[in-house]
């Protein structure tokens, strides 16, 4: 009989089952909070798969999903109760074995006796095998997406990608917004072009001029050559403008000739030269409000927001944190030689809390930070997690003083998190609201009930 060597358990288990089922010698435990999170993993990588249900009807809808994942591992279902008509139905279902939680005052070991002397009879059972199940929207490689608001985007992408409009993204720093530019590109008539991206808020003006358009010999102190611009370089494929918030009008003016003309003067010269880019551009400052205060050209706005997409945060797409961060852990650990780490429980937990301000680029390099800390297939824990991520912890650390009762416990982490969210959001109340997923009305009556100024 093979020897199953890793598993895969997906539900809310306490960490002390989770560590009895990993004391079990030769046995991988990885874990995922449910199913949803499981689904964003490599699945055939394992040798079987425990799903801890709260009911059977629930599981047996889990099961129909898991039937449409091609090389899907055997499941094991475990419920609350011993019933054998629940257990018969879920072996319809799918199920390769059923299991009662049961021994609740046997100790965690004793309690999950059950289940590891299973786990030997459902590696014998039949894998959950079918066809393919429909994959969420996908735009392009390394953009992962469970949550509808991100979902939505990238069908957005997609549409893009089909179009030949100008396309503005919008979003805050670090939400991803060159990937799915070159998601558009990648999707859309010009892919077998280049792909250029220019930083507009890493150059001063007279050298992203340059940059841009080229420049002839001589037109400047060390253009001992002439050289061509980025407008050029993308001939016949995509340029993103990234930063596009960060130019100033007299450039602006140049990028809107540019864009209306389809034709670019290099800086010193006197002919212009034709130029075939679809541009993409991109930002993270609020145009609109930058028109009403004459940052930016009206012209050149609406020559670029043809086809706007908004980027949310990743506060505001909670449901890709747990994806993201497995995704991550996955394609650095193969690169630091740290393969096989995941999260454990509790790290999960903490990253759901987090706010996010630096949003995707911030969650990457925390597990990159992380990955330095562990070792090869070690869980990656709280305590390899920066000290801004485990300030999460503060207000359920210093719960239920002495002489303090729950609604008192309550209100203090209702204020501290309100602070907190209002204190990422730099005051705002409109966005703390929205990020908390409260109405602003709510927000407003919350800070006044707790003294929040």
């Amino acid at each position: 009989m093979p020897q199953i060597r890793s598993l895969l358990w997906v539900g809310r288990a306490r960490q002390l089952e989770l560590d009895a089922v990993a004391e079990t010698p030769s046995l991988d435990v990885a874990w995922a909070r449910d199913l949803e999170d499981a689904l964003a993993l490599p699945l055939a990588a394992f040798d079987a798969l425990v799903l801890d249900a709260e009911d059977p009807a629930g599981a047996c809808r889990d099961l129909a999903r898991l039937e449409r994942v091609t090389g899907a591992p055997p499941v094991l279902v475990r419920v609350p109760t011993d019933c054998a008509e629940a257990a018969a139905a879920l072996r319809r279902a799918g199920a390769a074995e059923v299991v009662s939680r049961g021994g609740g005052d046997r100790g965690p070991r004793g309690g999950l006796a059950p289940l590891l002397d299973a786990l030997p009879a459902a590696r014998r059972g039949p894998a959950v095998r079918a066809a393919p199940r429909p994959e969420p929207a996908q735009a392009a490689p390394g953009i992962v997406s469970r949550s509808p608001a991100m979902r939505h985007v990238l069908a957005l992408v997609q549409r893009a990608a089909r179009s030949r409009a100008t396309v503005l993204l919008v979003g805050e720093t670090g939400t991803g917004k060159e990937l799915l530019a070159r998601a558009i590109h990648d999707g859309g008539a010009r892919r077998p072009g280049p792909f250029v991206a220019a930083n507009c808020a890493a150059l001063p003006d007279t050298l992203l001029e340059s940059e841009l358009f080229g420049h002839v010999r001589g037109a400047f102190t060390g253009a001992d050559q002439a050289r061509p611009g980025l407008f050029e370089a993308a001939q016949g494929g995509t340029l993103l403008l990234d930063e596009i918030g960060e130019t100033t009008p007299s450039l602006q003016a140049k990028l809107l000739r540019a864009l209306q003309e389809r034709e670019v003067r290099p800086v010193g010269g006197t002919r212009a030269r034709q130029v075939d880019v679809r541009v993409v551009a991109a930002t993270n400052r609020d145009l609109r409000a930058e028109l009403a205060r004459g940052g930016f050209r009206e012209d050149l706005y609406y020559r670029l927001a043809v086809f706007p997409i908004r980027v949310p945060p990743l506060r505001e797409r909670r449901d890709d944190v747990l994806a993201l961060a497995a995704h991550f852990l996955r394609r650095h650990g193969a690169r630091e030689g740290r393969p096989g780490c995941r999260l454990a429980p509790a790290t999960g937990d903490l990253l759901l809390a987090h706010t996010w301000p630096g949003n995707v680029r911030e969650l990457e390099n925390e597990m990159q930070r992380a990955l330095a800390l562990v070792e090869a297939g070690e869980p990656v824990g709280p305590e390899h997690l920066s000290e801004r991520v485990r300030a999460a912890l503060e207000p359920v650390a210093s719960a239920g003083r002495e002489g303090e009762t729950l609604r008192e416990t309550l209100t203090r982490v209702e204020a501290w998190l309100i602070r907190r969210s209002l204190a990422a959001h730099g005051g705002r109340r409109a966005a703390t609201a929205r990020a908390l997923g409260v109405t602003r009305e709510g927000l407003y009556k919350k800070m006044q009930r707790l003294g929040i100024d």
